[in-house]
C-alpha cells in the first residue's frame, strides 16, 4: 500500500499548492519502466517524513494539464514545492540517499518533545 496520496489536475492546488508543509510530487505514468523502480522509494520517503512532508503521486496521463504546466519532459520526475511555488526537482529514478539528500533542504526538523 503506497504512502502517497494520487492527486489529479482538479486536486492539485489544494494538495499542493496549498499544503502547509514542503510537498513531493512523483510524476509517472504506468507504462515507465523507471517509474516502477522509483516507486519504493518515494514509498519509503513518505513513511521516513510522515508529519514533515507530504508525498502525492500525478498521473502524467491522466492529468496532462498540470504535468504540461510543470514542463515535465520526461519521466519520473520528482517535483518539490514549498508554500506553493516549485523550489527542486530530480528527474530519473535515483537511491534514496539522494532524494533524501535533496529534501533536507526544505524539510523543518522534527519538533523536540521537551
Amino acid at each position: 500500500m503506497s504512502n502517497a496520496l494520487a492527486v489529479t489536475d482538479a486536486s492539485f492546488k489544494q494538495d499542493v499548492l496549498d499544503s502547509p508543509i514542503p510537498v513531493l510530487v512523483d510524476f509517472w505514468a504506468p507504462w515507465c519502466g523507471p517509474c516502477r523502480m522509483v516507486a519504493p522509494v518515494v514509498d519509503e520517503i513518505a513513511q521516513q517524513y510522515i508529519g514533515q512532508l507530504k508525498v502525492v503521486k500525478l498521473n502524467t496521463d491522466e492529468n496532462p494539464a498540470i504535468a504540461g504546466q510543470y514542463g515535465i519532459r520526461s519521466i519520473p520526475t520528482l517535483m518539490i514545492f514549498k508554500g506553493g511555488q516549485k523550489v527542486d526537482m530530480v528527474v530519473g529514478a535515483v537511491p534514496k540517499h539522494t532524494l533524501a539528500s535533496t529534501l533536507e533542504k526544505y524539510i523543518d526538523p522534527p519538533k523536540s518533545s521537551q
